[in-house]
Order: structure tokens, then C-alpha cells, then sequence
């Protein structure tokens, strides 16, 4: 499985015939490391219904013909638009033909009426990946990691909107992946946030989790 950070909470995981793109936030993202038409995904998932999510969502799903996986409001105000959709809610899974996909919580704005923000933990080659959206630190992270043994985690470090470095590496503590990547942080002033500080921090209390930290265009080979 190939793992390509975009810029800001965006990634695209390759894995055979399967393309998983989250969060494209490409058109207006100082940080981005691809324009939204080098994209071709067979599935995007959006975790909330912010510009900075969404992103060019709307353009790569129409052009892609994409199955967008995300809320059941958000999922409706872009069926609206023309885009294929398969809605979910908090607390739901589904399998679908690259893996199956956990929706989680998350402590955030929905940035759709009546909408929720959410999490993912998503299977590919059956590794669990566990993209947690905008939130803040909650202690049920605990319970979705008894629940689901996370491969790779994927969480925000910039603070103001979501959790900074501190509450970041207690989710890693409650989580233990076996790696996690920082995201989420420096690609506005308001979120400017130390990424070796933050690997720092966790080696010192989560010993047996690696630390990868990508800068936008790189990618992992997990």
C-alpha cells in the first residue's frame, strides 16, 4: 500500500486497482502537493463538510466518477451536485470492493446543516487505517482501539482547530498504532505546529510506534 500525503489532512492510499483519497484540499491549499487534476480516485472519503476538507471534492468526483464516502448530509448536499455517494453515519461500517470502513467520532463542526464530523478507520490489504478528521482529544479512542488494531494513524497536530501536540500524542498513547503520521498543522499561520517535536514525544512515551513525518508530495510505502 502506497501512502501519499497531499498537504493539510489530505491523502491519496493506492493499493492494486484501488485509489482512496481523503480530504482533497488541493485548489487554494498553499501546501498542496498535487492540483486536482492529477487525481483519478475510485473512492474519496470526506470526513466534514468544511472548505478546507471538501475541498475540490466536487470537481475530482464528477470528472473521476468516484464513489464519495462520507456523512449522510454531506453525502446529500453533493448528490445534489451530481456526484455518486454512498452515505454513512457515526458509529456505522460497510464493506465495500477495497475494504471495509468504520465511521468515527470526532469533536469538531460538521460544516453541513445539521451534519456531524466524523473519523475513518478503513481497511486496505487489510491493514486498518485510522484517519481521525478535525477533533479534539476524546478518551474513546481507547475503545475504538480495542475495537480495531491500528495499523497507521493519521492525526491533526496544529491546534486552535483540532488537537495540538500535547493532546495529539496522548491519542497516540490511547490508539499504540504501529505508525502514525502528523497532519493537520503549518499550512496556515494559525496552525503552526513543530512535527519533531511532536515525533519527539511520542518516541518518549509511545516507544514501540514509529513516527513519519511526511512533508506534502511524499508518500510511505507501508
Amino acid at each position: 500500500m502506497k501512502v501519499t500525503f497531499l498537504g493539510h489532512s489530505s491523502f491519496q492510499l493506492e493499493s492494486g486497482a484501488f485509489r482512496v483519497l481523503v480530504d482533497p484540499f488541493l485548489s487554494g491549499n498553499p501546501k498542496a502537493a498535487a492540483k486536482a487534476s492529477d487525481l483519478n480516485p475510485t473512492h474519496i472519503l470526506l470526513t466534514h463538510g468544511h472548505g478546507d476538507h471538501t475541498g475540490d471534492a466536487e470537481d475530482i468526483g464528477r470528472r473521476s466518477g468516484a464513489l464519495v464516502i462520507t456523512t449522510f448530509e454531506l453525502a446529500g448536499v453533493l448528490e445534489e451536485k451530481g456526484l455518486k455517494t454512498h452515505p454513512m453515519a457515526v458509529g456505522g461500517g460497510h464493506d465495500f470492493d477495497f475494504g471495509r470502513v468504520r465511521v468515527t467520532p470526532a469533536f469538531h463542526g460538521a460544516g453541513v446543516p445539521g451534519g456531524s464530523p466524523a473519523g475513518f478507520i478503513f481497511r486496505l490489504e487489510g491493514k486498518a487505517v485510522y484517519h481521525t478528521g478535525d477533533t479534539g482529544l476524546f478518551s474513546d479512542m481507547k475503545l475504538l482501539a480495542q475495537l480495531e488494531k491500528v495499523d497507521l494513524f493519521l492525526v491533526p497536530i496544529g491546534d486552535n482547530y483540532t488537537m495540538g501536540i500535547d493532546d495529539a500524542v496522548v491519542a497516540v498513547d490511547f490508539v499504540r498504532p504501529r505508525v502514525v503520521v502528523p497532519m493537520h498543522y503549518n499550512t496556515f499561520p494559525l496552525i503552526q505546529a513543530d512535527p519533531q517535536e511532536f515525533k519527539r514525544k511520542v518516541e518518549a512515551r509511545v516507544p514501540d510506534t514509529k513516527v513519519v513525518i511526511l512533508d506534502p508530495g511524499q508518500s510511505l510505502d507501508f
